[in-house]
C-alpha cells in the first residue's frame, strides 16, 4: 500500500513540531549577579581588622560639652605617633542602653539607702522614656539580674527599693556578667543599622572579695565592649565637709581615696568614664544630668595603627585638639593588639584591635 503525502499533511505535521518545540524547557540563563553595594564608613569599619575605633568626649574648660568640632580640629596618636584619621562621626542623641549595678553586701549596709536614692537619681536624670532602657543587677555572692531591660522607671524604682545588704562582695564578677549582658543587645527594631550607647553605672565602696574573674578580666571585657563606665562611690571615708567643700565640685568630697575607691577610678578611667565620691546624694544631681549630655554629645574616630601586629602588647591612645589647648578629651587610655576575635567582637572593636 502506497502512503501519500498531500501538501495539507506536511503543513500539519510541520505545525505540531514546531509547537512540541516551543513546549521544550529552555535552558535556565542566570542573571546578571546584582552589583555590590557601596561601603559607608561603618561597613568599613567592620570588615578592617587592622582599624582602631575610639569613642570621646570632648569638655571645655568650664567642664561643658563640646560638640561641634570636625576632623581636621582632632589629631589622634598611638604610641606617640601621630596617625591618619581614617573615619570621622559626631554621634548625638543615640538611645542608650544601661546596665547599673548597685552593690547589696554587707559591707554598704549602712549606705543602701543612699546606693538606692542615687540609683533612682540617674535613671530619671538620665533615661528617656520609649527611647532608653536599663537593667538592675545586683553585686553581693552571687550576682544576679533582678531587673531586666527595661525603659519603665517606676519599675525599676520600685525594683531598687526592695533590695536589702547582705553576704559578701563579687565586684569584678558583676562588671563581667553585666557587660556580657551589654553584648548580648539586639539590634534597634526597625532601624537596626542605627548604634546604641552602652553604658554601666556602679554604686560600690569597690570592695571585692569573693569574685572568680579578676579586676583585669572585668576592665578588658567591657574596654573591648566599648562600654562606658561611671562609678559613683559610697564609702564616706575621708569626706570633706560642707564648708571644707566650699565653691569645688561637691560630687568629688574626697581628699584621700582608700583603695576601694582606686579601683572604681580605675573602672571609669580606663573606660573614657567618669568616678564620683560624694557624700549626699544632692551631690549628684546636676553631675547625672551632665553624664545624659555626655552620652548623647560624643565623636567617633577610627585611624589604621601602624605595623600592626596582634602581639597582645598595649599601645597608648592620645586625641588632642592643637586648635583648643584648653580643651579635655575624655576616652579610653589604649588597647591590647590581639587577634581578632570574629563572631564574639563587639561591632566598637571588631577591628582586631582590642580597646582598653
Amino acid at each position: 500500500m502506497r502512503l501519500r503525502i498531500t501538501s495539507a499533511v506536511l503543513a500539519v505535521a510541520i505545525v505540531c513540531c514546531a509547537n512540541l518545540y516551543a513546549q521544550q524547557p529552555s535552558q535556565p540563563v542566570a542573571p546578571p549577579a546584582p552589583p555590590e553595594p557601596p561601603l559607608n564608613s561603618k561597613q568599613s569599619i567592620r570588615q578592617n581588622v587592622n582599624l582602631v575605633d575610639v569613642l570621646f568626649t570632648v569638655l571645655n574648660k568650664q567642664n561643658k560639652i563640646v560638640g561641634d568640632l570636625n576632623q581636621d580640629n582632632f589629631k589622634v596618636f598611638d604610641d606617640g605617633a601621630e596617625h591618619d584619621i581614617r573615619f570621622f562621626n559626631r554621634q548625638t542623641d543615640m538611645p542608650l542602653r544601661v546596665g547599673l549595678l548597685m552593690d547589696t553586701s554587707n559591707s554598704i549596709r549602712d549606705r543602701l539607702k543612699f546606693e538606692q536614692q542615687a540609683a533612682i537619681d540617674f535613671l530619671y536624670n538620665v533615661i528617656r522614656r520609649d527611647k532608653d532602657q536599663a537593667f538592675l543587677m545586683t553585686i553581693d555572692d552571687d550576682p544576679e539580674m533582678v531587673q531586666g531591660f527595661t525603659g519603665d522607671l517606676d519599675t525599676l524604682r520600685q525594683v531598687i527599693l526592695k533590695q536589702r545588704a547582705g553576704g559578701g562582695t563579687a565586684l569584678y564578677d558583676a562588671v563581667y556578667l553585666a557587660c556580657q549582658q551589654l553584648l548580648k543587645l539586639p539590634p534597634l527594631v526597625g532601624d537596626p543599622d542605627k548604634d546604641m550607647r552602652p553604658v554601666l553605672v556602679v554604686i560600690s565602696d569597690g570592695d571585692d572579695n569573693l569574685s572568680r574573674h579578676s579586676r583585669g578580666e572585668a576592665l578588658e571585657i567591657a574596654t573591648r565592649a566599648g562600654i562606658v563606665i561611671y562609678t559613683i562611690s559610697t564609702s564616706t571615708n575621708w569626706i570633706l565637709t560642707d564648708q571644707e567643700v566650699g565653691h569645688g565640685d561637691p560630687s568629688n568630697r574626697k581628699y584621700m581615696k582608700d583603695e576601694g575607691d582606686k579601683v572604681l577610678q580605675q573602672f571609669s578611667d580606663d573606660s573614657g568614664g567618669r568616678a564620683f565620691f560624694p557624700y549626699h546624694v544632692d551631690d549628684l544631681d546636676q553631675s547625672f544630668q551632665d553624664i545624659g549630655d555626655e552620652l548623647r554629645n560624643q565623636y567617633s574616630i577610627a585611624y589604621n595603627p601602624t605595623n600592626y601586629v596582634a602581639d597582645g602588647k598595649y599601645h597608648k591612645i592620645r586625641i588632642e585638639t592643637p586648635d583648643h589647648k584648653g580643651y579635655q578629651v575624655r576616652a579610653r587610655r589604649g588597647y591590647f593588639a590581639r587577634p581578632n576575635i570574629g563572631a564574639q567582637a563587639p561591632a566598637a572593636t571588631s577591628s582586631g584591635a582590642t580597646i582598653k
